[in-house]
């Protein structure tokens, strides 16, 4: 049976949701959260515990943890989560349903926050997210982490942020961290080779720095990176999923472990929508991220039941 306007409306709801984003600035994130927040069973799986930790000197250097209501374990992976927005826009609060979701299938979640244009330029929000890794190989074992097992992962211009983290060992040796503290990655619809900067967030984030082929994590794959797993969508036009594709085929060239997933029909925002409690059947993204995640650092492979 076809299905009805009104059903198709509501199936649009991600491709709207990033348009607004895209034209207007606006954010669907936070009701989103709210939803997410809402929805029953959230409690049983995640819950937050810690809240507004600062991880460096500066205002937007927080970020909140969450864990498993309840972990079966002594010491549980971890993995710190930037969320998107073009390096201009974002706030942590708004993001809680994705640190849940990871939460809530046996991480330590780690959520911070992160200087944004135009109060800095690139490479501000590499420094701020190395100092925040550098929090979590310190203090992540008092919430029940595992500093041994610490992985990265984000959404968008956070996908960004992760992959420069894991493929440059240049920003966690400015805070004193190996190239092997990021044991692993995981990569949503993520910006990876975009130079030269022809829209606005490129020009207004990258585009007074003096190489910008050095802001590009396609320019910087090494054989010995860190396994990643990047997930895109095929209708993402906001961030084309030839990134993606293209960051496949130089980590193939490289040697370097990796998997690339498209998820047929999803849209720019559809990935991370698809981490949210009412959406998670839409694309398996958190199914294929937790499988991902606990295969390359040797973990059981059932992780708790959502």
């Amino acid at each position: 049976m076809p299905r009805s306007p009104q059903r198709r409306r509501w199936r649009n709801i991600p491709r709207v949701a990033a348009e607004l984003v895209d034209r207007f600035g606006w954010s669907p994130v936070a009701l989103l959260n709210t939803i997410d927040r809402l929805t029953p069973g959230r409690g049983d799986r995640a819950r937050k515990v810690g809240d507004g930790i600062a991880y460096g000197p500066l205002g937007r250097h927080k970020l909140d943890v969450w864990a498993p209501s309840h972990p079966d374990s002594a010491r549980l992976p971890v993995i710190v989560f930037f969320y998107g927005g073009g390096w201009h826009s974002g706030e942590r609060g708004d993001y809680g349903f994705a640190a849940a979701a990871f939460a809530g299938q046996g991480f330590v979640a780690v959520l911070p926050d992160y200087r944004l244009v135009p109060e800095i330029r690139y490479p501000g929000f590499l420094e701020d997210a190395a100092l925040a890794v550098r929090w979590v190989a310190a203090h992540v074992a008092e919430f029940g982490g595992d500093p041994t097992k610490i992985t990265v992962a984000g959404h968008s211009a956070g996908a960004y942020i992760a992959a420069m983290l894991a493929l440059d060992p240049r920003w966690l040796a400015a805070v004193q961290l190996g190239p092997e503290t990021i044991r692993a990655g995981v990569l949503l619809s993520g910006p990876f080779d975009f130079a030269p900067f022809r829209e606005w967030r490129g020009r207004a984030t990258f585009g007074t720095y003096h190489d910008p082929a050095d802001t590009q994590p396609i320019n910087h794959v090494r054989s010995d990176a860190p396994p990643l797993l990047l997930q895109h969508g095929s209708s993402d036009r906001l961030v084309y999923a030839k990134n993606s594709r293209s960051l496949d085929e130089a980590l193939t060239r490289a040697g370097a472990p990796h998997e690339l997933r498209i998820y047929k029909g999803c849209d720019h925002a559809g990935t991370a929508v698809a981490l949210s409690r009412p959406f998670r059947g839409r694309h398996p993204v958190l199914a294929d991220a937790t499988r991902f995640l606990r295969s390359v650092l040797g973990l059981p492979k059932s992780p708790p039941t959502t």
